[in-house]
C-alpha cells in the first residue's frame, strides 16, 4: 500500500513538472499552414524586438512597491491584474519573473504566447475543447506548483476598463492575493481603432508603475462576496489609472 501511494505521489509530481515546463515552451506549429507558421514567427519577432528596444529606453518610477511586498509575503505569490491597453510596458517591466498569462487558442494567441515567452513568461491556454475555462483550470494547477499568474482583466475583447471575474476566482481557488497595477507613460501613441486602444510608449519617455493594495478572497467566498471583491478590484484599477492621468496631466 505504501509503495502504491509513493508511486502515485511521484506520478503526480511528474505531471505537475510537465505542466510547468510546457507553459514556458514554444508550442508545435504543425497544425498551421506553412504561410501561417511564417506569419506567427514573424509577428513573434517583431513584437518581441519592438517591446525590448523601446522598453529599454523608458525610465520607470514605482509607487506602491510595499503592496507588491505584501502580496509576496508569507509564501503567497501574486495574481497580477491590469487593463488590456497597458500590455506593452507591463510585458517589459515584469519580465523574467516566470509569470503565467492566459492566451487564446487562436492564430493571434499563438504569436502572443511566443513573444511573451521570449521575455520569460509562461502561457496557459487550456484545451481546445474547454477554451478559457480550461486555461483557468491550468492556471490553478500552475499556481499550486509555485508559478505567479497575470490577467488582462478586461480582455480578451472587452468591454474596455470593465473588470471580469477571472482573477477573483483564481484567488479563491488558490488562496493567493490579487495584485492590481497600472503603468502610465508620459508620452505614448494610442491605437484608437482597436477595442482596447493600446498604448505604445514613445522612446525615452518616463513611466510610473502604480501598484495597488493586494485583494484577498476567502476559499469559502459566496457569490455576493466574489462580486464585492471584483468591485473592489474595479475601483482599485480605476484609481490607479486616475493617478497616472493626474501625474502626467492628461
Amino acid at each position: 500500500m505504501t509503495e502504491q501511494v509513493t508511486e502515485k505521489a511521484i506520478e503526480t509530481r511528474s505531471r505537475s513538472a510537465d505542466n510547468v515546463a510546457r507553459a514556458y515552451q514554444f508550442a508545435n506549429l504543425s497544425p498551421y499552414s506553412l504561410k501561417e507558421r511564417w506569419l506567427i514567427r514573424g509577428a513573434d519577432l517583431v513584437f518581441f524586438l519592438l517591446i525590448k528596444l523601446i522598453g529599454a529606453t523608458v525610465k520607470f518610477d514605482i509607487e506602491g512597491w510595499e503592496n507588491f511586498a505584501a502580496a509576496s509575503s508569507g509564501g503567497n505569490i501574486p495574481i497580477y491584474t491590469f487593463w488590456h491597453d497597458r500590455v506593452f510596458l507591463s510585458t517589459y517591466f515584469w519580465q523574467r519573473r516566470a509569470i503565467v498569462v492566459m492566451t487564446s487558442r487562436s492564430f493571434d494567441g499563438e504569436y502572443i504566447a511566443r513573444f511573451i515567452k521570449r521575455f520569460g513568461y509562461g502561457a496557459a491556454r487550456g484545451s481546445s475543447s474547454r477554451g478559457a475555462t480550461g486555461a483557468v483550470v491550468e492556471m490553478v494547477r500552475l499556481m499550486r506548483a509555485g508559478c505567479p499568474t497575470a490577467f488582462t482583466i478586461d480582455g480578451p475583447r472587452g468591454p474596455r476598463y470593465v473588470a471580469k471575474m477571472g482573477a477573483v476566482l483564481l484567488a479563491k481557488k488558490t488562496g493567493n492575493p490579487v495584485l492590481p497595477f497600472a503603468i502610465a507613460a508620459e508620452r505614448f501613441w494610442e491605437l484608437k481603432k482597436s477595442w482596447d486602444r493600446p498604448q505604445i510608449p514613445k522612446p525615452f519617455t518616463r513611466a510610473t508603475v502604480f501598484i495597488g493594495a493586494p485583494i484577498h478572497v476567502a476559499s469559502d467566498a459566496d457569490e455576493a462576496t466574489l462580486n464585492a471583491r471584483r468591485d473592489e478590484l474595479q475601483a482599485s484599477l480605476d484609481e490607479l489609472v486616475r493617478r497616472g492621468c493626474d501625474k502626467y496631466s492628461r
